[in-house]
């Protein structure tokens, strides 16, 4: 898992022993290892890569994450508005491509 992160084995080892935050960033390269959405690796249940602490402490770090469930789910879902969101602009991104390449294509038309 260090050399597919491209840090070192000790790197890692403070990761896994909670000694070293993650980053936003950093926890979308692990779910795209393993190949699932963000949203599914911080996913409260009994499958999840995190262990997830009682509701004593709403305090989250790292791989242990102690927070209540309510909270966990208001996170999961201001997660799914941003992938929604990143997903909107995307396609909007696109579309505007699409807009300025036709333009051009037609001001190229009415030059020649």
């Amino acid at each position: 898992m260090a050399h597919r992160l491209d840090i070192s084995p000790s790197a890692y080892g403070s990761i896994e022993r909670g000694e070293t935050k993650l980053s936003i960033p950093r926890l979308e390269e692990i779910a795209k290892m393993f190949e699932i959405d963000l949203a599914e690796l911080i996913d409260p249940n009994e499958r999840n890569i995190f262990n997830f602490g009682g509701t004593h402490s709403n305090h989250c770090q790292n791989w242990y994450c102690h927070s209540s469930s309510e909270q966990l789910l208001q996170l999961q879902h201001e997660l799914e508005k941003a992938r929604l969101q990143v997903e909107y602009l995307t396609q909007q991104n696109a579309d505007l491509r699409e807009m300025v390449n036709l333009l051009k294509s037609e001001g190229k038309g009415k030059n020649l």
